[in-house]
């Protein structure tokens, strides 16, 4: 067995993982999109490094556009192998790529007004609604917690990971030379004693063990005051300096959270009397599917449910789906909270919000999650006065605030007690992936100061054979 890191690989996204058997069978676990890396970004997804008709089995993690969103670009190109997942990563993944098929074709078009005007050879978009329309039937999805025979000699098993909605770890059990190995691919590990998921579960002992590493160097601040914060930000942002509040969120989990702790905020009479908007047909659609899938919520969502049916909807709190509706929101010069897509301010709608108001030092641009270093999210979060959007430069005026505690990535301590479930002496090697370099290496000395042995950290395109 060999395994190949294509992505993901001493970086955080693009996470593409290629297994192949002994007698040539490939599994190829998750087909992400790269995200942040300039002008590098569009040939890094443009182009597999294999060839996508030999893929026979896509084995995918969760929905996040950084590990599904070149699944239609793979059936494009070649792949029809079946895609199996889980059922709520199956509807979260119908409305995603489509979305992701969207956005391409909007901000190519706006790109292209600029390139025409240079004289520039127009883009095209990476694929199509039509060729997410074409990959949805190869999708397989199976419940958590069951054996499935994937072919005689391979059996996955999914397990919640606590992340998103229906996001799961990869069990693989796969036999070759009469041998079995059961190889776990973490995905992206939650959580715990979260506001509306189940906490990471236990998964079964691993041989081989393929780990995320987002925040493998540092600690989230105290989940439990995050709701604090975050209203004393709507207050200093929209009460104090009567500014907007503008809060890059990825559609699902991020927005579902926010939204949730502004709804509790709102039945305590202790939000302002403001409107919210959710400004992502995404978020729309997600927030629906969410509702479709309570098996995936924790016990304290579900007894607030008890008093309050609609955790996702209050007063004042408006949903947008039409684009000039979204663009009315760069007119309007009243206080209010914008939260849109995407989290790292790479595409969407957030894009042009931030682009409007970023020059206003009475607004707050507030980042909840991780962004790539490259990304304009990730140059916002290390403090950059000026930044790149839609090839213009904008002085950033507006109060920059870093909120990590509404992150949907374990942070170390959460990653070392998912893996108390493992016997670390039977594990024979660990591969980290999905994390920045210098992360990943301090993540590896507090692996090794936990009993853990055989760490490697695999670079691009990295081939590493399984005796």
């Amino acid at each position: 067995m060999k395994i190949q890191f294509l992505g993901a690989a001493r970086t955080v996204t693009g996470s593409k993982h290629l297994i192949t058997t002994t007698d040539g069978k490939k599994i190829l676990l998750d087909c992400g999109f790269f995200q942040g890396h300039g002008t590098e970004t569009d040939g890094l997804n443009r182009n597999f490094n294999f060839d996508p008709a030999s893929i026979d089995f896509l084995i995918l993690s969760h929905a996040h556009i950084d590990h599904s969103g070149n699944i239609p670009n793979l059936v494009k190109q070649g792949f029809r192998g079946p895609i199996i997942c889980t059922a709520a990563t199956l509807d979260l993944c119908r409305i995603m790529l489509t979305d992701s098929a969207h956005i391409q074709e909007n901000d190519i078009r706006f790109l292209n007004k600029r390139r025409m005007k240079r004289g520039e050879e127009p883009l095209k978009p990476l694929y199509s609604v039509k060729d997410v329309e074409k990959c949805i039937p190869l999708f397989v999805s199976i419940p958590y917690g069951q054996a499935y025979e994937v072919y005689k000699d391979l059996k996955v098993k999914f397990t919640d990971s606590g992340h998103i909605l229906g996001s799961a770890a990869v069990n693989l059990e796969l036999t070759e030379g009469g041998q079995t190995k059961i190889i776990c691919f973490t995905g992206d590990i939650g959580r715990y004693n979260g506001s509306i998921l189940k906490d990471p579960q236990p998964f079964p002992q691993a041989d081989y063990l393929i780990a995320e590493s987002t925040y493998g160097d540092r600690l989230h601040s105290d989940i439990t005051y995050s709701e604090q914060q975050l209203f004393d930000v709507v207050f200093n942002t929209c009460i104090t300096k009567k500014g907007k509040l503008i809060i890059p969120a990825f559609s699902l989990g991020r927005t579902q959270e926010l939204v949730f702790a502004l709804d509790k905020m709102s039945n305590k009479k202790m939000l302002p009397k403001i409107n919210v908007y959710v400004d992502s047909p995404l978020s729309v659609n997600a927030t629906g599917i969410m509702r479709n899938h309570p098996e995936c919520f924790n016990e304290d969502i579900i007894n607030y449910m008890k008093t309050d049916s609609n955790p996702f909807g209050f007063d004042n709190l408006i949903y947008v789906q039409d684009v000039e509706e979204s663009k009315h929101l760069n007119d309007q010069k009243e206080p209010c909270i914008i939260i849109s897509a995407s989290g790292m301010l790479d595409a969407g709608r957030i894009k042009h919000h931030v682009k409007n108001n970023i020059e206003d030092p009475n607004n707050t641009i507030l980042m909840v999650g991780y962004a790539e270093p490259n990304s304009i999210g990730g140059k916002l979060r290390a403090g950059q006065k000026e930044v790149k959007i839609f090839g213009e430069l904008y002085h950033v005026k507006a109060e920059i605030v870093i909120m990590d505690s509404y992150s949907a990535h374990g942070d170390y301590k959460e990653m070392l007690h998912y893996f108390e479930c493992q016997d670390k002496t039977r594990i024979k090697q660990v591969f980290l992936v999905h994390g920045e370099y210098e992360t990943q290496l301090n993540w590896k000395e507090k692996l090794i100061d936990a009993g853990f042995r055989n760490i490697t950290i695999p670079a691009m395109n990295d081939l590493i054979e399984i005796p």
